[in-house]
C-alpha cells in the first residue's frame, strides 16, 4: 500500500512539473512575441524607415499622388502608414486600377528603406468598339477603345479634330456587352473569346481587293459582317472563318471587291455562295 501511495505521488508531482514547464514556457513565447512586437513597433517610426519619396515607372507620374495621399496617418495610432514595413499597397492598388482602367498591370515595390517604386504597363488598343451596330442615321459614332480580351478601357474623343489614336486594327467593331454590363466602360465585349479569329478574316480582306472599313459581330445569330471600304458586305458564322476564306477566294475569279461592283456576299451556306451586285 506504502509503495502504491509513493507512486500515486510520484506521477502527480511530475504532473505538476510538466504544468509548471509548459506555463513558464507560455510566458517566456508571450514576453519574446511582446520584445518584437514592440522592437517592430519602434522601428516602424524610425525616420530612416519611413517613406520619403515615391517613383513612377512605365506611367503617368500623377500616380505618385495615390501613394502620397495612402500614407499619412496611421494603423489605430500604433505604427505609421509611410514605415517600409508597413506600406498600404494593397489601397493603393485599389485606388489606382479604379480610377485608370487603361492600366493592364501594375507593380508596387520598395526601393531601399525610404522609397517606392510604381510600375505600370498600359492595355494595347486592339480596335475601336462604337456599339452595337452602325447608325442608319449617318450619326458619327461614340466610340471606345478595347484591349486583346475584349475589355473596353478608354473613351475616345468626340471632337472631330482630336488626332484619332493608333490601334492595332484599323477597321471599327460592333459588337454587344455582356449581359451584366451596364455602361461600357470597364465592360467586356460579349464575343470576346470570337474576336481574334474573326479579326484574322477582317485583316485578309486587305489582300483580296478592298480593306474592312468595319466588323458587325451579331452574337445572336452566331454571325459577323466585314463591311469593305468598296462598299461590299461579306457575311459568314463566326468560328468558320477558315472555310469562309476558302470559299470567297474561290468565288473572286468571277468578282471584284475593289470596284463596288458587288453590294453583298453571302458565305454562310457550306459549298453555296451568294452573291448580290450593286444596282440589282
Amino acid at each position: 500500500m506504502w509503495g502504491r501511495r509513493s507512486s500515486r505521488r510520484g506521477i502527480e508531482s511530475l504532473r505538476a512539473r510538466r504544468r509548471r514547464a509548459r506555463l513558464r514556457l507560455s510566458i517566456e513565447l508571450i514576453l519574446l512575441a511582446l520584445v518584437i512586437a514592440g522592437s517592430l513597433i519602434w522601428l516602424a517610426w524610425q525616420p530612416y524607415l519611413r517613406v520619403s519619396r515615391v517613383e513612377v515607372f512605365g506611367a503617368d507620374q500623377s500616380l505618385a499622388a495615390y501613394a502620397q495621399r495612402a500614407l499619412p496617418g496611421s494603423y489605430l495610432g500604433i505604427v505609421p502608414r509611410d514605415s517600409i514595413l508597413f506600406v498600404p499597397e494593397a489601397m493603393i492598388r485599389h485606388a489606382i486600377l479604379a480610377d485608370h482602367p487603361e492600366i493592364a498591370a501594375l507593380s508596387i515595390a520598395r526601393t531601399g528603406f525610404t522609397a517606392l517604386s510604381i510600375g505600370a504597363t498600359s492595355r494595347v488598343a486592339v480596335a475601336r468598339w462604337c456599339g452595337l451596330a452602325p447608325s442608319t442615321e449617318g450619326e458619327a459614332p461614340y466610340c471606345y477603345l478595347f484591349d486583346g480580351n475584349g475589355y473596353i478601357f478608354a473613351a475616345l474623343s468626340e471632337d472631330a479634330s482630336a488626332t484619332p489614336p493608333t490601334t492595332l486594327n484599323s477597321f471599327v467593331v460592333y459588337d454587344s456587352l455582356e449581359a451584366s454590363s451596364t455602361e461600357p466602360l470597364r465592360a467586356t465585349l460579349s464575343s470576346a473569346d470570337e474576336l481574334p479569329d474573326a479579326f484574322a478574316f477582317a485583316r485578309k480582306m486587305g489582300g483580296l481587293g478592298s480593306p474592312a472599313e468595319a466588323v458587325v459581330i451579331r452574337p445572336g445569330a452566331g454571325e459577323a459582317d466585314d463591311l469593305l471600304a468598296s462598299g461590299t458586305r461579306i457575311t459568314y458564322v463566326l468560328g468558320e472563318e477558315q472555310q469562309a476564306y476558302s470559299a470567297l477566294t474561290a468565288a473572286l475569279k468571277d468578282l471584284d471587291l475593289s470596284d463596288g461592283s458587288v453590294s453583298y456576299i453571302d458565305l454562310r451556306f457550306p459549298g453555296d455562295v451568294y452573291v448580290k451586285r450593286a444596282g440589282r
